[in-house]
């Protein structure tokens, strides 16, 4: 694809805009606050130094996290497209590099949709505790009905496939609203309902018996821990997987953005408040299995759990035996409902974007389109007795495999191939408030690349070793490996295919950077102040 003089805001996707900073803020935030800041955090933290933890996870998230959530503003605001639509206007081969991101939000889209239904379930459940004497066998056994043979099945389970076919008509019904009336207005209502309700549960948790004890286990500091390599990289896994950065949902949110934002200034605060809501989530679930240890007469260590098994099988055993246990339930599971519907808002937002701007169709158009794919998928799969085992080797492979891959091929592309971290640097410096420079040009170009190489080799090699969750290495084969393979296969065949002659993939570096010029030079204050959005932009917001 050769440069040529069409300018870059005159295209379709220039339609669509969030209404103000503060509304894309609310909807990063709501993409960056996911199950992963409840569920996966506190466990990470506690297993990797406890308080001393902390010294690797801040910076991570400074060295790493917040300069590759500037590199996605950058390039989803300059290139003002989806993500294949972005890379494509960076480079026509790096189109490529934008539909592998797009593919893996359309593998974790389809699973995620299964948890969020968990979540609105257990939800309902927690009024009456209808998992009684025994969380794990409700879980796993009437809930679920999970096969003791693993393999894909298609006995379906009714019980999750109603309420997952309802999440997928609510998510269809936000996305077809559009940007402002659906993305925007679902965060508008959700993460305030989210942060009340969570710090809600929190202070429920803190006045448990016991909850001092679950505190000192998760911030005692193991200053050991420290000289530990692989307590860094569980480091910036976590900030990685948390921010939502490298998967192509920051770079179309950014892409809905008007010109006078301050991108910086954004990240910043996206970035911290992503940070401070999974500290709160360590204190309030540590200080639950406090009390949980408390209660059985057994250690933290022995009740500590991750993922699936904290918030299905730990959570409504603490919620059983707990004061006011029912209403710390209703404040757990619907926070998690909140936190989760959010997120794969963005994550399918992602597909939708992407689907649109290839074959220049309406939203309306590009959504059924989508979640109908997406949704049929989602539907044979999951809700299914064996819908666990293919969902825990889907989650584990293209997080690993789709995610962090991807990133690091794409930001080597952006860094090396095509150079332009002084373009993407000038762009991000002339519209906000916190320099760049070149100190950001050596985290995205250097420090980040080697931080996933490190975190890439690790895993792999110790998979090569061990193998997956004790899974057969057929399945691990097929379902894990075969996945993440048919990713990138899929990104080359979806590159080749032909955009729709009503598609606009041409990019004007040159107009590009004298309208952004015209922007900085012509600032209401002084040249170094902080761009806003503009009067038009808030009153609509306020609207």
């Amino acid at each position: 694809m050769s440069e040529t003089t069409s300018a870059p805001t005159a295209q379709k996707k220039g339609i669509e805009n969030f209404s103000s900073r503060n509304v894309f803020i609310l909807a990063a935030i709501g993409s960056a606050v996911g199950l992963g800041n409840i569920w996966r955090f506190p466990y990470v933290a506690y297993e990797n130094g406890g308080g001393a933890f902390i010294i690797p996870y801040l910076c991570a998230l400074i060295g790493a996290g917040i300069p590759l959530l500037f590199l996605d503003y950058a390039i989803g605001q300059r290139y003002r497209g989806s993500v294949p639509l972005s890379f494509a206007r960076i480079s026509r081969w790096m189109e490529s590099l934008g539909w592998w991101q797009t593919l893996v939000c359309f593998i974790i889209g389809i699973y995620y949709a299964v948890i969020v239904a968990w979540a609105a379930m257990y939800f309902i459940f927690s009024a009456n505790q209808a998992w009684g004497e025994d969380p794990n066998g409700f879980f796993f056994g009437e809930f679920l009905q999970l096969s003791d043979k693993v393999e894909v099945g298609f006995d379906f389970v009714g019980g999750v496939f109603w309420p997952q076919l309802l999440v997928w008509v609510v998510v269809f019904v936000v996305l077809v609203l559009g940007v402002n009336k659906g993305i925007a207005r679902a965060n508008l209502i959700f993460m305030p309902l989210l942060l009340v309700m969570f710090i809600a549960m929190v202070v429920q948790a803190l006045l448990l018996p016991g909850a001092t004890d679950g505190l000192n286990a998760l911030f005692t500091p193991n200053w050991s821990a420290l000289g530990d390599p692989m307590v860094w990289t569980a480091a910036v896994g976590q900030i990685f997987f948390s921010l939502s950065v490298g998967f192509g949902i920051m770079v179309t949110y950014a892409s809905y953005l008007k010109r006078k934002t301050d991108l910086t200034g954004s990240g910043l605060v996206v970035g911290f408040a992503n940070s401070s809501f999974e500290i709160l989530a360590g204190i309030g679930v540590f200080a639950a299995l406090g009390f949980m240890a408390n209660a059985s007469g057994t250690g933290v260590n022995e009740v500590a759990d991750a993922g699936i098994g904290l918030a299905f099988v730990a959570f409504p055993t603490i919620i059983s035996e707990a004061p006011a246990g029912g209403i710390i339930g209703l404040l757990f599971f619907g926070s998690l409902l909140f936190a989760g519907f959010t997120s794969m808002i963005s994550i399918i937002e992602v597909v939708v974007a992407a689907v649109r701007d290839k074959l220049a169709i309406s939203r309306v158009a590009a959504t059924i389109t989508v979640v109908a794919i997406m949704a049929t998928v989602s539907l044979l799969l999951f809700p299914t007795t064996t819908g666990l085992y293919v969902l825990d080797v889907f989650d584990e492979f293209i997080n690993k495999y789709g995610i962090l891959a991807g990133a690091l091929v794409a930001v080597i592309a952006v860094s090396w191939i095509a150079r332009k971290l002084p373009v993407l640097s000038r762009h991000l410096d002339k519209l906000s408030s916190f320099k760049t420079g070149r100190v950001w040009m050596v985290m995205v170009g250097a420090i980040a690349p080697i931080a996933l190489t490190v975190m890439l080799v690790n895993d792999v090699i110790k998979k090569m070793e061990e193998g997956y969750g004790g899974y057969d290495a057929a399945f691990v084969g097929l379902y894990g490996w075969g996945m993440v393979a048919a990713v990138v296969v899929g990104a080359i065949i979806l590159t080749l295919l032909p955009w729709s002659k009503r598609a606009d993939t041409s990019f004007d570096e040159d107009a590009e950077d004298a309208e952004v010029h015209a922007i900085y030079v012509n600032r209401p204050d002084t040249p170094d102040a902080p761009l806003e959005a503009d009067a038009s932009t808030e009153t609509e917001g306020a609207k």
